[in-house]
C-alpha cells in the first residue's frame, strides 16, 4: 500500500514494514481474523487517504477474547506469577517500546494526524515512562495490619489484616486523540496487578495499539492476558461493556458514552473507571508573569489540536491585562505552523476525522452566529484533510454553546472578569471538572484558590502537565476514579480482610 506522503517526510523501515502487515485481531496470543471477515479502512487525517484495513470484531470476537482472558487470569502461569516476574516483564515491554520510539511516534502522525515530533517527545516519552513507574508497583501492591477491638467479644484476641487481589477481567475502550499513550495507561496497572485485558482502540487510530500487541507478544507474556481487538464501538465496544465474563471497565473518552456504559454495567455490576469529557478553565490573575501565561494559555489549548480532555478551553482574564493577553494568544495561534504531521517542523495537524471537522466547524458557525467575535481563525481551512483554523473567540457569554458544551478541536473561549470570588464562580459553571490552571506571580493565594476549583487537577504556572505519580480523573461529569499514581493500582484491586479468633 501506498502512503502519501509531503516532500519532506519518510517513513523508517520498521514503520512500513507493519503498514504492510496484515492487521487481525489478537486474541489468546494469535493474531486471527473476525468472525465477520468485515474491515475498517484506516484514513490518514492529513490527506484522506487509506494507509491501512483493520479487522471489526463483532459480539462473537469479543466472546473469544473475554474467554482467553479468563483462560489466563485463572491460568498457572499468570496468576501463580511473582510479583518481581510481572515487574520484569513491564520493564521488558517498556524497553521495547523506547527501542521503536520513532516507528510509534510516526505510526501516531500516520493515523491520528499528531505532530511526529511531539508525538516522540510527549506522547511515546509518557507511555515508556508510565510503564515503568507501574512496573514498580507490581512488587509494593499490600495490605495492612489491623489493630481491631471487637468490643463485644473482650475474651479472646484477634489478628485482622487486609490484602489485595486482581479484580479479574478487564475491558478497556480507549479514544483516538492519544492513543498509545492511552493504550499504556489501560495496560499498565492490569499488567502490574495481575489482572487480564481486551484492549479495545478508536476505530480512527487503531494502530499503534495493535503495533503494541506485537511488543506483549514479543516481551513474553502468557497468552491471554492482554488481547487486543479493532472494531467500532457498536458493536465491539458495547458487546465488550455489557458482557457478563468482564469484571471491570475503563474508559477514556466523551460523558455521554460513559453514561452508557453505565447502564451497560448494570448486569452483572461491573467495576467502571471512567475518564470523561472536560471544559476546563484557564485563569490569569492580574499579577501573572505574561511572558509565561500568554504562551502557557495558548498552548492549554492549541496542544494536540485541542483535541485533549483537559484542554483549557475557557480563558478567562482580568480585565486589567484582557486586551494585551488576547492580541498575544491570538499571535501565537497565527503563528503556529500547520501541516502534515510527519513533517518535523509541524505544531498542529488535522483533527482526527471529517466528522471531528464537522463537529467543530458546527461549532464554529454557532459561536460567530451567537455573536462571538474570532481575533484569528473561525472557519476550516481550504486544503485537502481535515484541517481547522486556530480560532480564538472574546465577546463570549456563559450561556453560548462554544462555552458551555466540549469542542474537541482548537478553539478558545475568552472571556474578562473583575473580582475573584467572579471568577471562581464562573469556572465552577460547567457539569465538567477535570482540570483548571491558575497563573499568578503569589503562590500563597494560588494554593487557596485552588482548594476553590472544582477540578480533579489543578494546575499552577502551567496546563496539561500529567505524570506517572499523579493521579488524573474528573469531578462532576468528568468522570469516575483516576487513572495514574497509586489510584490506578487500587482501582484494579479488591480489598479484601480477614479476621482470625486467637
Amino acid at each position: 500500500m501506498t502512503i502519501a506522503l509531503s516532500p519532506s517526510a519518510s517513513l523508517s523501515l520498521g514503520t512500513q514494514a507493519f503498514l504492510n502487515r496484515p492487521k487481525r485481531l489478537f486474541i489468546g496470543g494469535e493474531w486471527v481474523e473476525s468472525r465477520s471477515g468485515e474491515m475498517i479502512p484506516v484514513l490518514n487525517p492529513a490527506t484522506e487517504q487509506v494507509i491501512a484495513q483493520v479487522q471489526a470484531a463483532n459480539a462473537d470476537d469479543v466472546d473469544l477474547a473475554v474467554a482467553a482472558a479468563r483462560r489466563a487470569f485463572e491460568g498457572e502461569a499468570w496468576s501463580r506469577m511473582r510479583p518481581v516476574d510481572r515487574e520484569r516483564l513491564l520493564l521488558r515491554l517498556a524497553d521495547l517500546l523506547e527501542a521503536n520510539a520513532d516507528e510509534f511516534a510516526q505510526l501516531e502522525a500516520l493515523d491520528n494526524g499528531k505532530s511526529v515530533t511531539l508525538a516522540r517527545q510527549i506522547d511515546v516519552a509518557l507511555a515508556i515512562d508510565f510503564l515503568r513507574y507501574v512496573a514498580g508497583w507490581a512488587t509494593k501492591i499490600e495490605g495492612s495490619v489491623l489493630p481491631v477491638s471487637v468490643p463485644f467479644n473482650r475474651e479472646r484476641d484477634f489478628f485482622a489484616y487486609t490484602n489485595r487481589h486482581p479484580i479479574g477481567v478487564v475491558g478497556q475502550i480507549i479514544p483516538w486523540n492519544f492513543p498509545l499513550m492511552m493504550a499504556c495507561w489501560k495496560i499498565g496497572p492490569v499488567l502490574a496487578t495481575g489482572c487480564t485485558t481486551i484492549l479495545k482502540p478508536a476505530e480512527q487510530t487503531p494502530l499503534s495499539a495493535l503495533r503494541l500487541a506485537e511488543l506483549v507478544q514479543e516481551a513474553g507474556y502468557p497468552a491471554g492476558v492482554v488481547n487486543v481487538i479493532t472494531g467500532y464501538g457498536n458493536p465491539a465496544g458495547a458487546a465488550l461493556a455489557a458482557h457478563p465474563g468482564v469484571d471491570k471497565v475503563a474508559f477514556t473518552g466523551s460523558t455521554r458514552t460513559g453514561k452508557l456504559l453505565i447502564d451497560a454495567a448494570r448486569g452483572n455490576l461491573k467495576r467502571l473507571t471512567l475518564e470523561l469529557g472536560g471544559k476546563s478553565p484557564a485563569i490569569i490573575l492580574p499579577d501573572a508573569d505574561l511572558d509565561l501565561a500568554i504562551p502557557g494559555a495558548a498552548m492549554a489549548i492549541f496542544f494536540n489540536n485541542g483535541q485533549v480532555c483537559a484542554a483549557g478551553s475557557r480563558l478567562y482574564v482580568h480585565r486589567s491585562i484582557f486586551d494585551r493577553v488576547m492580541a498575544g494568544v491570538a499571535d501565537v495561534a497565527r503563528s503556529l505552523k500547520v501541516g502534515n504531521g510527519l513533517e518535523p517542523d509541524t505544531i498542529l495537524g488535522p483533527v482526527v476525522s471529517q466528522q471531528q471537522k464537522d463537529t467543530v466547524c458546527g461549532y464554529l458557525r454557532a459561536g460567530l452566529e451567537a455573536g462571538a467575535e474570532a481575533l484569528v481563525g473561525g472557519k476550516a481551512m481550504d486544503r485537502p484533510g481535515y484541517f481547522v483554523e486556530p480560532t480564538v473567540f472574546v465577546n463570549t457569554s456563559s450561556d453560548m454553546s462554544i462555552v458551555r458544551e466540549e469542542i474537541f478541536g482548537p478553539v478558545v473561549c475568552a472571556q474578562p472578569f473583575d473580582e475573584v470570588d467572579q471568577v471562581i464562580a464562573a469556572a465552577n459553571d460547567s457539569p465538567f471538572g477535570l482540570a483548571a490552571s491558575l497563573w499568578t506571580r503569589d503562590l500563597a493565594h494560588t494554593h487557596r484558590l485552588a482548594s476553590r476549583l472544582k477540578a480533579g487537577t489543578v494546575w499552577i504556572n502551567c496546563h496539561t502537565v500529567v505524570d506517572a505519580a499523579m493521579p488524573f480523573g474528573g469531578f462532576k461529569q468528568s468522570g469516575w476514579g483516576r487513572e495514574l499514581g497509586r489510584a490506578a493500582i487500587d482501582s484494579y484491586t479488591e480489598e479484601q480482610s480477614v479476621c482470625a479468633m486467637l
